[in-house]
């Protein structure tokens, strides 16, 4: 792209503001922005001329899951269904890490934090391992999709590729980036967080295809046959992946996704919770629930909104292929977003003076056609690492993984 090319196309946008230090710039910086402008997807801004106040919930009702008691009458029907479908290579793993270890004290990516004490233990380590186990049950390998974002990826490919990926063939490995999305002031004028770069945030987890999808990644798993995508955090050690059983309830349920779901600690705990929303499947955040929504019981006498999301989820791919491109809906985040000013000073907010714009997961269950909440048992498959210490934390973690009898 040319400074000209440039030019025309940000003067069809009203956002020629963006130039406005090109002239300082030397050839490489000049040549860095406009690569940017180039690829930048300004479709963004359309749906911010066009948004309007969020919308309110719709009719919220509780949605049953598939408890431990029920998986187990069929525990070996569903594995046998995972198994042969695995083998069919119709399920991919998609890994959402594109964080820091900020929270934990790290400089480096989230997924090459040591929780180890007498040895190395990464948490990357241990999402292979678990991998690994599915793999060893299945007799067949599966590809595996990493998601990073600009601040890690180089840092996250190196650090696998010196450690062999763990053991894992590094042909079904496969990367790719979160994409960006421009960060908009209060008149929908982008913003610059340097002379030549413009200002630009991840799109939110539920942006993870579009980023397969635009990375050409999905290709590779349609040509492979793939039918269904696991995708999960990083941040949790514990986590079964391509778990068989999991995947064979969610073929015979007939649901287009499925999510699992652990009991919480107390009705108060601070995690989102399955429910219906207008009859569809969805997430309602710990805040958004009313005091008797807390309360509310079942005709068992159980909690009637007591199953918390873990971030591990089944999608039927050619379903939400189609939502991705047809229904997927933007959010906007106000936040204080540190920018360069008229005079090329940076500003540092200290109140929200921007939009950010996102995609939520959520939003993708809601828009298929049916989800299963599979329970899971808690201290077997849920060990966060998000806190150095306390509630989800690394000491909270190992002394899971210590129950569970991994040596650490």
């Amino acid at each position: 792209m040319t400074y000209q090319d440039a030019l025309c196309k940000l003067k069809a946008l009203d956002q020629e503001h963006l130039l406005q230090f090109y002239d300082t710039l030397s050839a490489d910086e000049q040549q860095a922005l406009l690569q940017q402008i180039e690829e930048t997807d300004f479709s963004y801004l359309q749906q911010f001329a066009l948004r309007r106040q969020a919308a309110k919930r719709g009719e919220v009702s509780p949605l049953p899951a598939m408890t431990l008691s029920a998986i187990d009458k069929h525990r070996e029907e569903y594995r046998k269904a995972g198994i042969e479908a695995i083998r069919a290579g119709k399920l991919a793993c998609v890994l959402l890490a594109g964080g820091m270890g900020t929270r934990l004290g790290s400089n480096g990516p989230k997924g090459i934090y040591d929780i180890g004490i007498t040895h190395p233990v990464y948490i990357f380590q241990r999402l292979f391992e678990e991998l690994q186990d599915t793999v060893k049950a299945a007799g067949a390998l599966m590809h595996f999709f990493i998601m990073t974002s600009d601040a890690n990826d180089e840092m996250t490919r190196s650090f696998l590729a010196e450690h062999n990926y763990f053991g894992y063939p590094e042909e079904y490995v496969h990367f790719f980036r979160q994409a960006m999305a421009p960060c908009a002031d209060e008149n929908g004028k982008l913003l610059l967080d340097a002379p030549s770069h413009l200002a630009v945030s991840p799109n939110g987890n539920g942006g993870w295809l579009l980023s397969l999808s635009e990375s050409g990644m999905l290709r590779i798993a349609e040509e492979a046959g793939v039918e269904w995508l696991n995708v999960f955090a990083v941040d949790n050690v514990l986590q079964k992946i391509g778990d068989p059983v999991f995947f064979g309830a969610a073929l015979e349920s007939g649901c287009a996704s499925a999510s699992k779901v652990v009991r919480k600690s107390e009705p108060a705990e601070k995690v989102g919770v399955m429910c219906l929303e207008d009859g569809k499947p969805s997430v309602i955040e710990y805040f958004e629930m009313s005091q008797d929504m807390l309360e509310a019981r079942n005709e068992d006498g159980e909690y009637a909104y007591y199953f918390g999301v873990i971030l591990n989820y089944l999608f039927r791919l050619k379903d939400s292929v189609a939502v991705m491109h047809e229904k997927m809906p933007l959010h906007f985040a106000h936040k204080a977003v540190p920018h360069i000013g008229t005079d090329g000073t940076t500003v540092r907010p200290s109140e929200p003076n921007a939009w950010k714009f996102e995609y939520f997961i959520f939003d993708l269950l809601h828009e298929l056609d049916g989800c299963l909440p599979f329970e899971v048992i808690r201290e077997k498959e849920f060990a966060p690492v998000k806190n150095r210490t306390g509630v989800d934390s690394v000491d909270s973690a190992r002394a899971l993984l210590s129950a569970q009898g991994y040596e650490l």
